[in-house]
């Protein structure tokens, strides 16, 4: 089949397929590169703010608390700015206000909470198991699907590492008074020194990223199509003029000499490859006619 195609034809298919190779390839390795900066974009965000919420409850549990811990017992109500949860997840609030970061989340997701807000919904439950069932796990990375949208979230273990944690969570009995005025006795008990009793986990919105990402796609591919397409179309133009109507020109002269034309010449003057095939085919008529002659001469 290929033998009955032309060689202009056979230059465009090879182009063609050159053309398709080259867009799939870049493509595949360009969305890939898209991908990944989009990941590490939106997981910079995410650990960033976690950085910052850890900074919070660091602050809070070695300067807030010891000031305010004495006042539990004598307080009307629980001071619940000794937690370090608490305050990160009220400055986390105050951060959310700015409509750049109303679709960021940070929760303590919590099994068992004094604070019932902090209770953790199904799927937080299952990271939190994850981590207790693997104590060695430092943080779990994923996607989730929330109506706010879908989130990338960082996912990090919350243990009881202090003793004087358990003054609070170990029994109602040990408990401040104020905290059980506030919150009661039924919730936050039964904690262990060292048992993973939580997760911290920060969401960030991703789809606007990654959306992002494929608009930037889209628009370099678009961009990569035209710009390769002008480059078929100008080696095709470049093959047709330097090398089919040359080719052309030469079978059609050949075509004269065999009906016995001998006054045409195999006019290429070029030092290329076709010019020297032009001079070889000149030699060869000049050996033909020189042949023709002597045999004529010798009919007669």
């Amino acid at each position: 089949m290929l033998k009955k195609i032309k060689i202009g034809t056979k230059f465009n298919l090879l182009l063609t397929i050159v053309f398709i190779i080259s867009i799939v390839l870049s493509g595949t390795v360009l969305s890939s590169i898209l991908q990944q900066r989009a990941q590490t974009e939106v997981t910079s965000n995410a650990l960033a703010l976690l950085n910052t919420m850890i900074a919070v409850r660091n602050y809070t549990q070695n300067k807030v608390r010891d000031l305010l811990l004495p006042q539990l017992e004598t307080a009307s109500s629980f001071i619940p700015e000794t937690v370090p949860a608490y305050s990160a997840t009220e400055v986390f609030e105050n951060l959310r206000k700015n409509e750049r970061y109303q679709n960021f989340f940070y929760k303590e997701a919590t099994l068992n909470p004094t604070n019932l807000r902090d209770k953790a919904d199904a799927y937080e439950a299952a990271i939190v198991e994850r981590f207790r069932q693997n104590p060695s796990l430092p943080e779990i990375t994923n996607f989730r699907d929330l109506p706010e949208g879908t989130v990338f979230y960082i996912a990090r273990p919350l243990a009881i590492k202090e003793q004087s944690c358990l003054q609070c969570h170990s029994t109602p009995e040990k408990a401040p008074k104020s905290q059980l005025l506030t919150y009661g006795s039924e919730n936050g008990f039964g904690w262990k020194l060292n048992e993973i009793v939580a997760a911290q986990i920060i969401s960030v919105p991703s789809e606007e990223i990654f959306s992002n990402a494929r608009s930037t796609w889209l628009g370099i591919m678009a961009s990569l199509t035209i710009l390769f397409a002008i480059i078929v179309i100008v080696i095709n133009f470049l093959i047709k003029k330097t090398v089919i109507q040359r080719i052309r020109k030469i079978e059609n002269i050949a075509q004269r000499v065999s009906t016995g034309d001998m006054t045409v010449e195999f006019d290429d003057n070029s030092n290329d490859e076709i010019g020297g095939l032009a001079a070889a085919f000149n030699r060869m008529k000049y050996s033909l006619t020189i042949a023709m002659d002597m045999l004529s001469k010798q009919n007669e």
